[in-house]
């Protein structure tokens, strides 16, 4: 009995290995992401987050100390020109671009991830009933915030969860540094709840800015859903985009310029 018990445990370690030594060496599949610009007119940077793992939550902490003028993207795409930027053998996941031009400009995608354990994603385009819309529209504008300006860009989701895009500045005088301003950008989720719509304390921070309220005021940092919850597989994917001019960019919800 001893033996096979031992000829058993030998059989096992052996099996062991070979699992281990296929995983190592199985294939890890990869495809390129390209970007294909028209009305391309100085961009200086295309970038990609890849923001949230398979439970939402950040696959790294907030930098409080980062600049609108250099995202801190996972990973950077190649200017081919002609308006192609080309990223090479991305792995499988949800990503978001980011597109970088003059002028101070910065136009970014996202998608919504699980506030809540067991929660789903929802993309940038997931419809919102009215009511809902509404309600949760107005409770936001009356609820009371550290910041002057709490401002919902985007609402997603279905009959029981609504998720919100939200920006919110301090631009007001503050004790913390001499003629500063705070701005984030956090996804809120309100959930429906005992016949009525009631807010999660959690929520998802995607960016948080420290700068002086003159930068801040010469900005255009605009949310796309056309650059948001991008889905890659094993094969290669383009995305179609126009750079909006001038015009365009105004329909962008998010901080806009107000000096020249």
């Amino acid at each position: 009995m001893k033996r096979i018990r031992t000829a058993t445990m030998a059989l096992f370690s052996v099996w062991l290995a070979l699992f281990w030594a296929t995983l190592s060496t199985s294939p890890t599949f990869a495809a390129d992401l390209v970007v294909q610009l028209s009305g391309d007119d100085g961009v200086t940077t295309v970038g990609v987050f890849n923001r949230w793992d398979q439970d939402g939550n950040s696959r790294k902490a907030v930098n409080p100390k980062a600049a609108i003028s250099a995202p801190e993207v996972d990973f950077k795409a190649l200017n081919k020109g002609r308006g192609k930027w080309v990223f090479k053998d991305m792995k499988p996941g949800r990503y978001d671009l980011v597109i970088m031009g003059p002028g101070r400009r910065r136009i970014e995608g996202w998608h919504y991830p699980p506030v809540l354990e067991f929660d789903p994603f929802f993309g940038p385009h997931a419809p919102v009933e009215e009511d809902a819309a509404e309600f949760i529209a107005d409770d936001i504008k009356k609820s009371r915030h550290y910041e002057n300006k709490v401002v919902p860009l985007a609402m997603g989701g279905d009959k029981k969860h609504v998720r919100v895009l939200l920006m919110l500045i301090r631009d007001l005088p503050t004790s913390y540094i001499q003629g500063a301003a705070t701005m984030r950008f956090e996804v809120w989720q309100y959930t429906w709840k005992y016949g009525g719509w009631l807010k999660e304390k959690r929520t998802r921070v995607l960016h948080r800015v420290l700068l002086q309220v003159s930068e801040l005021r010469r900005w255009n940092w605009l949310w796309e859903p056309k650059l948001g919850g991008i889905e890659l597989s094993a094969q290669a994917k383009t995305i179609d985009y126009k750079i909006p001019d001038k015009t365009e960019l105004k329909e962008l919800q998010g901080l806009h310029s107000t000096t020249k």
